[in-house]
């Protein structure tokens, strides 16, 4: 993964005017997180120990870091390398599709021992547990769309909201959309989704094809598709303006 990435501007639209943010970076890790009080020394920690058991299995199996289809990872792998490999399994991708949901997810849930709300973006790629509802906006490049559209999120929920991108950022993608959007019951699954789903979308044509795929999993709780200026969704929350 390369550690160059697009100016993250879409964190000044972040607002949370009941929650603390700050940053944690450890090489291409960048999170941005939302917490009831400032958990830096904590998220560090728990960061730099999700890294290390990716990158000591890595050193163990090396093909888990480039296989770019369902992985079957060895039984004595920790959780993060397994959740990783379950969940791109089930979305038809290699397991490091997952890796930014899966250290979004890993951290906040890490975090929710010191605060009931949290939030962790990496990337673009989110987790959430809020008690409160929240607006989240959607990037997606240089599309009109971009920043002026985002997701409401209900209250007392726990998901996974992450982007894939062909024109933004660094991912490997084999499609050329502005921003697929998966909102899911986890984060690992809605990253690896996302990047599935960005594979299969070459064009504008593609956008129900790709949105038909997505909503026959159950976990799929929202699918917004970004090509140039053509846009299709498909879920049960609410899109709105910025």
């Amino acid at each position: 993964m390369s550690s160059e990435y697009v100016k993250r501007t879409y964190r000044q639209i972040t607002k949370a005017s009941d929650l603390v943010g700050f940053e944690v970076k450890i090489q291409e890790s960048d999170l941005f997180i939302l917490a009831q009080k400032d958990l830096r020394k904590e998220a560090y920690e728990a960061l730099t120990s999700y890294r290390k058991e990716i990158e000591d299995y890595i050193l163990e199996d090396p093909e888990f870091k480039y296989a770019l289809y369902p992985y079957k990872v060895k039984d004595n792998a920790p959780s993060i390398v397994k959740e990783m490999a379950y969940w791109a399994g089930k979305a038809g991708v290699g397991p490091m599709a997952g890796i930014a949901g899966a250290v979004s997810e890993f951290v906040g849930k890490n975090l929710l021992k010191y605060s009931s709300q949290i939030i962790v973006e990496n990337g673009g790629d989110i987790f959430l547990s809020t008690k409160k509802e929240r607006s989240v906006a959607i990037f997606a490049g240089k599309s009109p769309w971009s920043n002026k559209i985002g997701i409401l999120v209900p209250e007392d929920v726990t998901l996974g909201i992450c982007t894939s991108s062909g024109t933004v950022g660094p991912s490997l993608s084999f499609g050329k959309t502005d921003a697929v959007v998966i909102v899911a019951d986890s984060a690992i699954f809605a990253d690896a989704l996302a990047t599935a789903v960005g594979n299969m979308v070459k064009s504008s044509d593609d956008i129900p094809v790709g949105i038909d795929f997505a909503k026959n999993f159950p976990e799929v709780q929202e699918i917004i598709i970004i090509v140039d200026d053509k846009l299709g969704a498909w879920g049960k929350f609410e899109i709105i303006k910025f």
